[in-house]
């Protein structure tokens, strides 16, 4: 009979040590330690610090924190699906006391925390290197901690850690890493008036644009541009007639006229800059702030520098035009004309970044619902599954050739990387649009797109196709076609369009050194 209070029986002396260390009641100096080393073993952290880094940053800093908490989710797929029970390889310590240290009920990673750390650090380093230095020593720490707590062997340390950095080199591989040097290129530049203290520079600012308008704000560009006129938009108010009225005082002064907004904003600036043909200055202020970002301009600091000593380039501009009746075909118009109007009875719209029809706009909102929760590219295959089974593919004419599709994409330039989610632009005046079209047609359409999208082959796959025009002609045949622009979604009834551009329609601020930094 075994004597009470006994509860295992423990043979040899380095068990018996072992014993009476994982008996040992904490000190209460430990714990702060502790509480550190369950911290690092669990994935909320990471998620945590991915919000703490996106949300003390700009965009750089939103992208950095987005690969992190991606690279950190792949981890943990890797951990609950595709481990192996081999993985569980004995701990004679942790097995000899399973009250105090219970077996988890699912196969575990080696060294998962150290798997999370390694590709949550490397996934901010591959973005940004600067945001990776604060981020590196705070991975390390939990990493040293939880090494100390001796629960891991550091063979097992090891492979987790090969694992996180393969982990984050994977997301390369859906979310290509944006170089540095991607603003677009400089020439041709153009003479724009140099406005010292912004003096002649009539400003208008959207605050709706997914900024938070404070007064810290305003007195910053005040700071900056002490004499520029700066207006508001207020709730109630019509932002073109704004822009117009802007933009007359702008010519009478021989000044320019500035827009701080997203890049709707940003679209109705540039449309009435090209129409007055008055000198624009784009200032990032919203959400996303593609085009601002492009251009080369990533903060206040950049534009008012650009401003003061007349520095500016020039870019095209995307003009979608639309008619409602089939039997017209549109006459060519003359390059560097913008109106409201053509010549054909139908109507115009100007685009700076993209133009599409199909269920694009409606997974670009899906996508954006939920990349703050589970990333970006989790979030795209999240909602392309959910387009694709609620949407309906259109039949349309391209150039003349009939075909069914899901969406079509037509960037204002040539778009990078190659594939389903283009991301930024290294030249902004090449004449050419980037269309890209997925189709609908081919057996399995559904089912290849997005196995397509979930390994990353879709830029070689034959349910996308893709060309660079400098004209397109589209004829809806059936569907309900839905438009958006620069991230605006119109309900337009059009059954034809016709998308081209405008060569070097627009004069924008920006500033000379970005070009040397550039080399």
């Amino acid at each position: 009979m075994k004597r009470p209070g006994r509860l295992w029986k423990i043979p040899g002396p380095g068990n018996r040590l072992a014993a009476s260390l994982a008996l040992a009641r904490p000190a209460r100096g430990d714990s702060a330690t502790h509480l550190l080393r369950r911290a690092a073993g669990h994935d909320a952290v990471w998620l945590a610090a991915a919000t703490v880094l996106g949300a003390s940053g700009g965009r750089n800093a939103r992208r950095a924190a987005l690969r992190g908490i991606g690279s950190v989710a792949i981890v943990a797929v890797i951990n609950h699906t595709l481990a192996k029970p081999a993985a569980r390889s004995a701990r004679p310590v942790l097995d000899a006391f399973p009250a105090l240290f219970p077996r988890p009920n699912t196969a575990s990673l080696p060294a998962s925390p150290m798997a999370s750390a390694a590709a949550f650090a490397t996934g901010v380093v591959l973005e940004s290197p600067r945001y990776g230095l604060a981020v590196v020593p705070f991975a390390a720490g939990l990493a040293y901690v939880r090494g100390r707590g001796g629960l891991d062997h550091r063979g097992r340390a090891t492979a987790g850690v090969i694992v996180g950095v393969g982990a984050a080199l994977l997301t390369c591989r859906w979310w290509p890493v944006k170089p540095e040097a991607a603003a677009a290129a400089a020439p041709p530049r153009r003479p724009a008036p140099a406005l010292p203290d912004g003096k002649g520079l009539y400003l208008v600012v959207n605050p709706s644009s997914g900024i938070s308008w404070t007064k810290d704000t305003a007195e910053a560009l005040r700071i900056l541009l002490p004499e520029a006129t700066i207006t508001v938009f207020e709730p109630g108010d019509d932002l073109v007639a704004l822009l117009d009225e802007a933009a007359l005082r702008a010519v009478a002064d021989g000044g320019a006229l500035g827009v701080c907004g997203g890049d709707g904003t940003v679209n109705a600036g540039s449309a009435t800059a090209a129409r007055h043909r008055v000198p624009l200055a784009v200032f990032p202020g919203g959400t996303f702030n593609h085009f601002a970002v492009d251009l080369g301009n990533q903060t206040l600091e950049d534009v008012a520098r650009a401003i003061r000593a007349g520095d500016a380039v020039t870019a095209d501009v995307g003009r979608a035009s639309s008619f409602e009746s089939p039997g017209i075909r549109p006459a060519q118009e003359a390059p560097g004309r913008l109106a409201d109007a053509s010549p054909d009875g139908g109507r115009q719209q100007v685009f700076l970044n993209t133009f599409s029809i199909g269920v694009y706009s409606e997974l670009v909102h899906a996508r954006e619902r939920l990349e703050k929760r589970i990333g970006k590219w989790p979030a795209l295959a999240v909602g392309l599954a959910k387009v694709l089974a609620t949407g309906s593919p259109l039949s349309v004419m391209i150039n003349g050739r009939p075909r069914t599709i899901w969406l079509l994409f037509a960037g204002n330039g040539i778009y990078h990387p190659a594939g389903f989610a283009p991301t930024y632009r290294t030249q902004l005046d090449d004449g050419l649009l980037d269309v890209r079209a997925v189709e609908a047609g081919t057996p399995l359409a559904r089912t290849r797109l997005l196995l397509a999208v979930l390994t990353g082959t879709l830029h070689n796959s034959r349910v996308l196709t893709t060309a660079q025009v400098r004209r397109l002609e589209l004829e809806v045949l059936r569907g309900e076609p839905h438009f958006a622009y620069d991230g605006e979604v119109t309900d337009a009834t059009y059954q034809r369009l016709v998308l081209d551009k405008i060569p070097k329609a627009v004069t924008l601020y920006r500033p000379a050194d970005q070009d040397q930094w550039l080399r």
